[in-house]
């Protein structure tokens, strides 16, 4: 396609990065033609609603274990090198950013898109992404925040991020596990994403280096939580991994959206990383999410669904594929977006942790010391299908909430949180989304319903007065009573038919925090360490 005379810019940009521009180079395409050429290429279809849909192959999730950042001069002592921060040397990343490149300048077309992270002015990064494919361009339109006309004159990229899901590299070659791999480069300001074409890996290589740019350099917690509001202006934050009900709470008909996932906090507010939602697909109903099923339309990119039999009607139900379903829409698809994407100082934080042990209350307060204790922890589980080869809920501890997006130490984040608790007096809650009446596989998930009812009593102040008892073993305070909810669900130990069942899980999970904080313990205070679950 031409490309019009005010957009000549990023083709000098990209002659610089070594490619050649032989092929289509599409620039800024609207939702409209991007779904477009992907009908006309064969890799994806429309649904009855108008969305489109496709499949990301190999690959239906994060691969962590595949995640790299070069380890250079900028990176050795900052990085908080782990499991989820794999070095890589420099003259591998050399390697593969050529082996990119020579992918797209071999295709007959690219995809180009210039857009930007950060919904407050003061911190904005300006991102470029180039893709071999235009459902990869169309997921950048609808996560990033998107420049109007005049922004775009004189655009000038802070990252970039090339995407070549079609490339499988060879490991011995590239210094990588194996053929898919994303690798940060801190002096090159660049992502290089290949070999899959989960497109959650654009967003979370962005996450990733601001979680390491704004706590660094501009003195800004970044948090893995959603956000939302009052009419008030009264702000929430919800914390958790994914499929601990981050996007599900956070879409609150009665309240403002501020963002589903990915947000900083700087001493005077919170605001949006993001442009859009990513929102999970998995046994999705009208009447259980309404805002997130009704952005399933035209520009929304759906992941890996089956349709109903003879029909293009999505099967929400199906797992098939993986349960790891997804959608990507643009944050003004939910009716109740804040257009400015930014909050006030938050009042109430939420902890989500989807306890598959079938342990924790579904709502307890948490006093300064024990929030820190729980944020530093991180409990939860990992839900099917979110990252390759977890086909269950299996217990895990990730700090923070969100370790896998991490690059500094958790202690780092944590001094931050702690530091503004203390300073806005904001009352910190822990919810638990997972299974009640026993462990995953016998009891049953708490109904979305409950935890509802639960955090609108929370925000709205009507626990503030209610009765609250101890908890024991995590000594924890859970009120005795909350509109919209049976008394007996509130302590876990009704829900089972068995209490001796239930207390020796409960201790068996004490000891799992116990154990798993043993590696911070050397870098917090005793009160927090007081705070941990007491096994006698």
């Amino acid at each position: 396609m031409s490309i019009p005379t005010t957009m000549l810019l990023p083709v000098r940009k990209l002659q610089l990065l070594g490619l050649r521009i032989s092929g289509n180079i599409h620039y800024q395409n609207s939702p409209e033609e991007l779904a477009e050429q992907v009908l006309q290429r064969g890799e994806g279809v429309l649904n009855d609603t108008g969305a489109l849909v496709i499949k990301t192959g190999e690959f239906t999730g994060r691969s962590p274990k595949d995640k790299f950042i070069v380890k250079d001069g900028i990176t050795r002592d900052t990085i908080d090198w782990n499991d989820f921060n794999i070095p890589i040397e420099e003259r591998y990343f050399d390697i593969v950013f050529r082996k990119i490149t020579d992918h797209l300048n071999n295709a007959t077309d690219f995809w180009v898109r210039d857009c930007y992270a950060c919904s407050d002015p003061r911190f904005r990064v300006n991102v470029r992404v180039i893709s071999g494919k235009p459902a990869e361009n169309l997921f950048a339109y609808n996560m990033f925040l998107r420049p109007n006309d005049e922004e775009l004159e004189n655009f000038q990229p802070h990252w970039q991020v090339l995407v070549a899901s079609d490339l499988k590299l060879d490991p011995t070659e590239c210094g990588t596990r194996q053929h898919n791999a994303a690798i940060i480069s801190f002096r090159h300001k660049m992502i290089l994403v290949a070999g899959t074409g989960y497109t959650g890996e654009i967003k979370k290589g962005i996450f990733t280096i601001l979680n390491y740019l704004l706590p660094l350099e501009k003195n800004v917690l970044s948090m893995h939580c959603s956000a939302n509001k009052d009419k008030a202006g009264n702000t929430a934050l919800f914390f958790g991994l994914s499929g601990t009900g981050k996007t599900t709470l956070s879409a609150d008909p009665h309240r403002v959206l501020i963002g589903d996932d990915e947000h900083g906090w700087t001493n005077d507010g919170i605001f949006n990383f993001e442009g859009g939602c990513y929102a999970k697909c998995i046994q999705l109903t009208e009447e259980k999410e309404p805002e997130i099923f009704k952005a399933i339309r035209p520009g929304a990119l759906v992941e890996n669904v089956t349709f109903l039999e003879d029909s293009n009607s999505i099967n929400f139900d199906d797992d098939s594929c993986t349960e790891n379903t997804r959608v990507s829409y643009p944050l003004h698809f939910i009716s109740n977006a804040c257009r400015q994407a930014r909050g006030n100082n938050p009042e109430h934080i939420f902890f989500l942790t989807c306890d598959a042990y079938g342990v924790l209350p579904p709502i307890s307060k948490l006093n300064p010391e024990q929030a820190m204790y729980q944020f530093i922890s991180g409990y939860t589980a990992k839900v099917a299908g979110t990252e390759a080869g977890v086909t269950e809920p299996k217990a895990t501890f990730s700090a923070c909430f969100g370790a896998p997006f991490l690059p500094l130490h958790p202690g780092k984040y944590a001094e931050m949180l702690g530091k503004k608790l203390k300073e806005n007096k904001a009352q910190v809650w822990l919810i638990n989304t997972g299974w009640t009446g026993g462990p995953y596989g016998k009891g049953t998930r708490i109904r979305l319903a409950y935890t509802r009812a639960m955090i609108t009593a929370a925000l709205e102040g009507k626990l503030t007065m209610a009765e609250f008892k101890n908890f024991p073993i995590f000594n924890l305070q859970i009120p005795t009573a909350c509109p919209g909810v049976p008394a007996a669900v509130l302590d876990p130990g009704n829900t089972w038919d068995n209490s001796e069942a239930y207390t020796k899980k409960a201790l068996e999970l004490a000891a799992l925090f116990i154990k798993n904080f043993q590696k911070y313990a050397a870098g917090v205070s005793e009160e927090i360490k007081a705070a941990a679950p007491i096994v006698i």
